[in-house]
């Protein structure tokens, strides 16, 4: 039975090679997968999910005006898929994602979105916020603060290497910009301790 499943974390948790890995063992076994990556991100070159770690994959790419049922019965149609695989799922739209848990329970398709729970200021992404209520099942992938405690919040960095505490939800980045911390850690580079 298809699910949609939604596996989260904080910035540098190791989401992108999971997935990778995830698709990897379905085309090991002669399974074809489709790979969606949000456009706005091209931190590992246009259409493509890419890991720190070096290993990447092409893949088709969403905006928030993407039909993403029709984009996967566009691909359905081109022969058999086993799973389809989306990374920075935190992009999606709450209207995607219902359209991701059609496509879970009219084409019989199993869905796997990795994506951010929250934005550097503890807030939800409204896609994180919709595949929280609508996943099948939801899976946390794990990394750490400085400290050794569980990292559940990152900060933005300025220019400057202090935390910011306002600006745009989106901004795209890696570890120029961003820093996993437990929620201690982050209320400190808050000022909320």
């Amino acid at each position: 039975m298809a699910k949609l499943y939604f596996h989260y974390s904080t910035m540098n948790a190791g989401k992108s090679t999971i997935l990778l890995q995830a698709s990897y063992n379905y085309i090991e076994r002669g399974m074809q997968t489709f790979l969606v990556t949000a456009e706005l991100d091209h931190r590992a070159g246009e259409a493509r999910i890419a890991s720190r770690i070096g290993i990447g994959a092409e893949a088709a790419t969403f905006t928030p005006e993407t039909d993403m049922l029709a984009l996967i019965e566009a691909r359905l149609a081109q022969g058999p898929c086993a799973c389809i695989f989306i990374d920075e799922a935190q992009f999606l739209t709450e209207a995607q994602v219902w359209q991701l848990a059609r496509a879970v329970d009219d084409l019989g398709v199993p869905i796997m979105c990795y994506g951010l729970r929250v934005d550097f200021q503890g807030h939800l992404f409204p896609g994180s916020a919709a595949l929280l209520a609508l996943a099948d099942e939801m899976r946390e992938v794990r990394t750490i603060c400085h400290c050794g405690k569980k990292a559940t919040m990152v900060v933005r960095k300025g220019a400057d290497g202090h935390a910011l505490r306002e600006g745009a939800q989106v901004q795209v980045g890696g570890n120029e910009t961003y820093v996993s911390l437990c929620r201690r850690h982050w209320r400190e580079e808050m000022g909320d301790l």
